[in-house]
């Protein structure tokens, strides 16, 4: 099939962006290079015509209501899939079999011991500290009580790397 372009006159000049299929074959032109090419920027209020990034993780159409995960409804997942099936499909690219779920719930529960001092982190802030800046500030501290975890950072960019390029 003969690559598709749409072309934007502009000032005299023409230039040519590459019409790219979604997942779901949907049809969008690619305007990466469209500010280096032109100078120009585009005007999208609430992002509602924008794609954000390609992706094989995720497809989603608001206007239609439809949010799945590598191809599978959200819907589907939240009726027949427990929250380690799912994350296991996030990160492998299919639901598990009962043995590698098993595998995977272990390996998760060997990972899922916090030290005991970050207990007394938590308990001290305010009552009234909303729930997202308790949650962000506990992650962020436990850098503190696992030095280790600068490698475990280096695993987790090399598996979102790979996520990515899926």
């Amino acid at each position: 099939m003969a690559e598709e372009y749409i072309e934007l006159i502009y000032q005299g000049k023409t230039y040519k962006f590459p019409v790219i299929a979604g997942t779901e074959g949907e049809k969008a032109f690619d305007i990466s290079s469209l500010r280096q090419s032109t100078g120009l920027i585009t005007m999208d209020p609430g992002f509602a015509n924008t794609g954000s990034c390609c992706s094989s993780i995720t497809y989603m159409n608001g206007e239609k209501g439809i949010l799945k995960y590598r191809g599978i409804s959200i819907e589907q997942l939240a009726k027949h899939s427990s929250f380690k099936e799912t994350a296991y499909l996030l990160i492998n690219n299919a639901l598990p079999t009962r043995k590698e779920l098993n595998h995977f719930s272990v390996l998760l529960n060997d990972q899922s011991l916090v030290h005991e001092d970050m207990q007394t982190f938590f308990q001290n802030f305010p009552r009234g500290s909303h729930p997202m800046g308790i949650l962000s500030s506990m992650v962020n501290a436990l850098r503190g009580f696992y030095p280790e975890l600068q490698t475990l950072e280096e695993e987790i960019n090399i598996t979102v790397t790979r996520l990515l390029s899926t």
